[in-house]
């Protein structure tokens, strides 16, 4: 693990041992890295890995949501898996930071630097087979909107190579917002950026950050939300080659009642084109971070946070296709959070041939496709569906919330070096009044149905108020309810191992959603926070 990501464990209340004493420690759900990390704008890519040739890792670029009050932060840092092990993810610590010039002088008297928002990353190589990797950083300061970095290595440490020779402090690039990069088969590169507005445009191969002389940027590329019904553009450009065809991924604003929800950009769609800029054909809806349900009396409802941004793109790893984007979490947009789904992704060849994606589903799986492994404790965090008696709302930048939310903590960590240990690798359910529901998304229960003996162990704090917890599956209201824990209003208000009976049937094998259902004779006042759970038989 790099210097950069050391980690030293907090003093969290929280029962976190398993039966023979050791501390637990779980695998990547979503989010996939530890919940203490809050990476957004998810930039994924495969690259061999430079110390170990002929191995390869996904690598996850993106911002650094640590700046706590705004988005994203000074610094950006890359965190990676090798690609027969997704759920095996580690710190490669810091690899960009605008603090200092071109003279090595720094920016700013006080040491800071530039605030970095959504970067992406490319890759070239020479004749020789070198490798250079470039990193696009958005920085938004002025005069550095289009400041490239390069490196010999896809972990870093990038070094800015787009200077301007008249001034030490300005960055000679023409791309702008949320810019994206893509070197095709034949050498070309391309850049993509915009916020409200897509651009495009071929690039210099040569420096990487200017449009090619005797080319023009291609303005308007897609339609943004304020020129059509359709493409709706907002920001966030990511684009993919997929055997002969340009896939652009982005965030997109919905229509005010599309999906029958309010107007958000919570989703990313994606375009496609014979071309690599255009003319494009919209595609459809790959993510929705609103975790949108249809309800048995056909109303749909957001059962996550309601809105928020997000950004992220599609990669292939091992034959497997999945989106990368981010989740909102705690009460406002400024604690981000990396997700992954698995999606189906045909293409028809040809011109004018179609790119079909699948939409992908917001659960708590991570890479684990087969269901989450309910014998293992999990932190309440990895919930991907939280309702109250009322619907959420979003009031930029904040979320109101009259029922269940998962927190945004932020546990000082340094010297530690397990970062799924769930001592730090924890995240509580709040504020789970009477009428919530908290659920998960999925369980793989082969190991646990039809036995008489199996059991659930919830670790909460008690709210000082009467309550019941009953425990479902599949549905939070027309499922099979599997358990009831009662949590009484005596108990102390500090953290307490909770269990009961459950009564997984034969016939639930497989992949079941899981939902905890609270209720209280007291209305409007937290039943308890939830920290982890886990079954055992």
């Amino acid at each position: 693990m790099n210097p950069n990501c050391k980690l030293k464990t907090a003093a969290l209340a929280v029962i976190l041992v398993s039966a023979s004493g050791a501390i637990m420690e779980t695998q990547a759900a979503n989010p996939i890295l530890p919940m203490w990390e809050y990476i957004p704008d998810g930039e994924p890519y495969v690259f061999e890995d430079p110390d170990n040739p002929g191995k390869f890792r996904v690598y996850l670029y993106g911002s650094h949501d640590n700046l706590v009050t705004e988005y994203c932060g000074r610094d950006q840092i890359v965190w990676s898996a090798p690609i027969e092990d997704l759920n095996n993810w580690r710190c490669d610590g810091i690899i960009f930071e605008s603090r200092r010039d071109a003279n090595g002088k720094p920016l700013y008297a006080n040491g800071q630097g530039d605030v970095l928002y959504a970067p992406d990353v490319t890759m070239k190589t020479d004749a020789d087979g070198n490798k250079t990797y470039y990193l696009y950083p958005n920085n938004q300061a002025g005069g550095r909107q289009g400041m490239i970095a390069k490196s010999s290595r896809p972990d870093g440490p990038f070094e800015v190579c787009n200077w301007s020779g008249d001034d030490p402090k300005l960055a000679t690039g023409d791309l702008r917002f949320d810019p994206a990069v893509f070197v095709d088969d034949d050498g070309k590169v391309y850049g993509y950026w915009g916020f409200e507005q897509s651009w495009g445009a071929e690039m210099d191969p040569d420096n990487m950050a200017t449009v090619k002389a005797g080319t023009q940027a291609v303005k308007d590329m897609i339609p943004s939300n304020k020129q059509d019904e359709l493409f709706r553009f907002f920001e966030a450009s990511s684009m993919r080659k997929i055997k002969d065809k340009y896939v652009l991924v982005y965030s997109r604003w919905t229509n005010d009642g599309e999906f029958g929800l309010p107007q958000s950009n919570y989703t990313l769609a994606y375009a496609y084109s014979d071309n690599p800029l255009g003319p494009f054909t919209y595609g459809g809806t790959i993510i929705d971070g609103r975790g949108r349900l249809t309800t048995p009396d056909g109303k749909t409802i957001a059962t996550a946070t309601p809105g928020g941004n997000t950004h992220g793109s599609i990669v292939e790893i091992n034959g497997q296709w999945y989106v990368f984007y981010h989740r909102q979490t705690g009460t406002n947009e400024f604690s981000r959070q990396a997700m992954v789904a698995p999606i189906e992704v045909k293409v028809t060849e040809g011109p004018g041939g179609k790119v079909e994606i699948s939409e992908g589903e917001y659960t708590s799986e991570g890479f684990e496709l087969n269901g989450l492994n309910p014998l293992e404790r999990h932190s309440a965090g990895i919930a991907c569906y939280y309702t109250g008696p009322e619907p959420a709302r979003a009031s930029f930048p904040n979320f109101l919330f009259t029922g269940s939310y998962v927190d945004a903590l932020r546990p000082k960590i340094e010297g530690y070096d397990k970062p799924y240990d769930l001592r730090v690798n924890h995240a509580p359910v709040v504020n789970n009044t009477a009428g919530s529901t908290v659920g998960y998304k999925y369980f793989n229960f082969d190991n646990l149905a039809g036995d008489s003996n199996a059991k659930l162990c919830v670790n909460l704090v008690p709210g000082g108020i009467d309550s019941t917890v009953r425990i479902m599956i599949d549905n939070p209201v027309k499922g099979r309810e599997i358990g009831r824990l009662d949590i009484s209003g005596s108990l102390a208000q500090e953290p307490v191992e909770l269990s009961t009976p459950v009564k997984i049937g034969k016939d639930s094998k497989g992949k079941h959603a899981l939902f905890f259902v609270f209720d209280s004779p007291t209305k409007g006042k937290s039943t308890c926070t939830l920290n982890n759970f886990v079954f055992s038989h």
